[in-house]
């Protein structure tokens, strides 16, 4: 039976603006009822309850609960069970900080608003699924995780979602080598211009590499796929590198042709500067992560969490 749970909660935009930086202009629009603004307020009360639901639960189930913020970075997750309470956002954010050995449950805490692919729990449901992981019969998956390097170097070992490399400039153009190893022995090579590259695990196929022309892959593969972004040919010439997959023993490696690039891991909050010359190599990771509640449907391409909210095919 478990008994130590870390509690990962997110801060609302609410909280941001009108909380924590009390921003007038923001203040304003919400007075005025603008459409920028229509969801700031119910979002976060939704979310408040959701976590007063899932903090009850806990009360009831007898855990020790130690409460972090999603935007307390600096420590990493050592507990029996993670729970986050937010989107998808809130548990990519959290599992850069767990290891394979911590399981953890997302609880989508708006769902009307939010997307929620890793999330298997609302508020409607929170207590059960709660009780279930504490006693380990929530049923979990083990997805693969990328790990990145840059010269070398390794920069991050637990990307879930997906990695973009292109120049720091979104309207200017990204020049690259690109390498592709699908066993980890035999190389090709191919000099590109387009608008960047995605690359990424099983787990983020469904968003951004989905939406910029891949493909959705199995939840429980080992392999990655890359896809290039605009990619730009002259006149009667053709890449032979534009979308793939490479094997758990293969990598994909970029050198760098611009002196103003940057490379961003799971969304905007991780992200490093790549110069002329760089290279950054991704390969499958030796940390998979587990998260509860997620199964394998039918279409082993996808997977259904209760309940399953529509998910559209923008980035996460």
């Amino acid at each position: 039976m478990i008994r130590h749970v870390t509690l990962v909660v997110k801060k609302t935009s609410w909280e941001t603006f009108v909380r924590d930086r009390q921003d007038d202009h923001v203040a304003e629009l919400i007075e005025a009822g603008d459409a920028s603004v229509a969801r700031i307020r119910a979002t976060h009360e939704a979310h408040e309850q959701t976590v007063k639901t899932v903090r009850r639960a806990l009360d009831d189930l007898g855990a020790q609960v130690e409460l972090r913020h999603a935007t307390d970075r600096a420590r990493p997750l050592h507990s029996e069970l993670v729970v986050t309470v937010g989107g998808d956002g809130t548990l990519l954010s959290a599992s850069h900080l767990a290891g394979p050995e911590v399981p953890m449950l997302a609880i989508n805490s708006a769902p009307r608003s939010s997307v929620g692919f890793y999330c298997s729990a609302t508020a409607e449901n929170a207590a059960d699924f709660l009780a279930q992981a504490l006693r380990g019969t929530l049923p979990r998956v083990e997805l693969a995780r990328m790990a990145v390097r840059k010269n070398g170097e390794v920069v991050h070992n637990r990307v879930l979602n997906d990695m973009l490399f292109c120049h720091r400039c979104p309207a200017a153009t990204s020049r690259y080598i690109l390498t592709v190893s699908h066993d980890g022995a035999a190389e090709e090579h191919e000099d590109q211009v387009s608008s960047g590259l995605w690359v990424g695990p099983p787990a983020g196929s469904t968003a951004a590499q989905k939406s910029a022309g891949g493909d959705v892959m199995p939840l429980l593969s080992r392999q990655l796929q890359y896809v290039v972004r605009e990619p730009y040919a002259p006149e009667g010439h053709a890449l032979a590198h534009v979308k793939g997959r490479i094997a758990s023993t293969g990598y994909l490696r970029l050198k760098s042709r611009m002196s103003r690039a940057q490379v961003f891991l799971d969304g905007p909050h991780d992200a490093f500067d790549v110069r002329l010359g760089d290279v950054v190599e991704v390969a499958l990771s030796d940390e998979p992560l587990t998260v509860l509640g997620l199964s394998v449907a039918e279409d082993p391409t996808r997977a259904f969490t209760l309940p399953a909210p529509p998910r559209p095919p923008t980035r996460r």
